[in-house]
């Protein structure tokens, strides 16, 4: 793998946790994700599992992770299945983890070739009441396409018809949304990845330039500090584009007097970093353009001291509406009196401020978390207001990473400039 190695103590507490959370006499299984295929003989690059990843750190296809903690046979409490390798494999596709290797990653001592899944998972379903599958229920997934965990649910149920069936989704959506100390470090190595990208690309940027360029440049970044590449992809807008929210053609030429929005981040050992940042083609913002920044940047503040624990989503967001609501009036934008007596289920901001202000983030970009559940420290969460004013062709949007912590929010882009002076002049420095 390109990154350093992942201590393994936060796999072991990873299982130990979930395992607490099972019924008594149960086994759940874990899968590795898909490779997908692409046309004619092409695959896609391997992306493994998160869930999968998060319990056992291991990035391979065709990985199954058994967790069974009743098991009458004491090695088979967590058993581990990787790929075989051979001489044929290793010349066309290269190294393989060794069940060695796979055992030292993984703080598993019971490591299989796949080939003996299906005679020892049968042995401990028939030793078991209870069977927990994995799903994808995170609430803004498509489902449309068939995954290898869909694939397994239906045969495990034609097999083992008469066997009670759980989700491991509640459990893994509940424990993955509060980060341990080695997880909020790999974020912050994401964040630090991130952070270079986005001054590169300061002294980059002038009219003329095109924005797959700016996209390249990123990535070049992101690829020589050892990042697998962007954790999602990478928005790039000029001019009115700025205003299209997950805009990702990045094929236009940035032109003199037009904003570009950046919304990239680079994923390290398979944790996310999400940035945005708004910034004038020319080097300089127009008079206009700088109000709406200034006002942005004032919201994201405002709205960052309120990532605390104790808060939801839901309250958090109706709180950073008031605020957004009076920049708005200020910029001209909206009535005093209109938002006074505004519809309260068709608020008059949301035409210029039309999504979430924060999402959680981990393993993720848009990480597991209810939106019902209380900020908790270990949280790590967005934090990204805009205004987008598409009659004057002016979008801004500016986002940082934030940690929740017992006392103020923790910011992990802190040293990521984002005053409007100190952007301007590292533009022109």
């Amino acid at each position: 793998m390109r990154y350093s190695p992942i201590d393994n103590r936060l796999f072991i507490e990873n299982r130990a946790k979930l395992a607490q959370r099972l019924k008594p006499d149960s086994v759940a299984v874990f899968n590795a994700g898909d490779v997908m295929p692409k046309s004619a003989d092409g695959v896609r690059r391997f992306i493994q599992h998160t869930d999968l990843f998060y319990l056992s750190g291991i990035d391979q296809e065709e990985t199954i992770l058994l967790i069974c903690p009743d098991a009458r046979t004491g090695k088979y409490k967590e058993i581990l299945f990787i790929r075989e390798t051979s001489e044929k494999i290793a010349i066309w596709e290269g190294q393989k983890y060794t069940r060695e290797e796979a055992a030292a990653v993984s703080g598993i001592k019971t490591v299989y070739w796949t080939s003996r899944f299906e005679q020892i998972f049968r042995e401990l379903v028939c030793e078991s009441e209870h069977i927990y599958l994995n799903t994808n229920e995170h609430l803004r997934a498509d489902v449309s396409v068939e995954t290898r965990d869909a694939r397994f649910l239906k045969w495990c149920q034609a097999a083992f018809p008469l066997h009670k069936y759980e989700r491991t989704a509640p459990i893994l959506h509940d424990l993955r949304a509060v980060k341990s100390s080695i997880e909020v470090n790999l974020i912050r190595d994401a964040c630090a990845i991130t952070e270079k990208a986005f001054r590169r690309v300061l002294a980059f940027i002038r009219p003329g330039v095109w924005e797959y360029e700016i996209e390249a440049e990123i990535h070049h970044e992101f690829l020589k500090n050892r990042s697998r590449g962007p954790a999602y992809e990478s928005i790039i807008a000029s001019g009115p584009d700025t205003c299209v929210l997950h805009y990702v053609k990045n094929d236009k030429q940035c032109k003199d007097g037009e904003l570009v929005l950046m919304d990239f981040g680079a994923e390290y050992a398979g944790y996310a970093s999400d940035l945005t940042r708004t910034m004038p083609v020319s080097g300089r913002f127009t008079p206009r353009q700088r109000a709406v920044y200034d006002a942005v940047l004032r919201v994201q503040r405002a709205a960052t001291d309120m990532l605390r624990p104790g808060n939801t989503l839901k309250k958090y967001q109706k709180a950073v509406a008031k605020v957004v609501e009076n920049e708005l009036i200020g910029l001209g934008l909206l009535d005093a009196e209109a938002v006074r007596t505004q519809n309260p289920d068709a608020p008059l901001y949301q035409k210029y401020f039309m999504h979430g202000t924060s999402h959680h983030m981990g393993l993720d970009v848009h990480d597991y978390g209810s939106r019902h559940r209380p900020f908790e420290p270990g949280m790590v969460l967005t934090c990204e207001p805009g205004i987008y004013i598409r009659a004057e062709g002016i979008g801004v949007r500016i986002e940082n990473d934030i940690l929740i912590t017992e006392n103020a929010p923790t910011d992990l882009m802190a040293s990521i400039p984002a005053e409007a002076e100190e952007i301007e002049d590292l533009m022109n420095g």
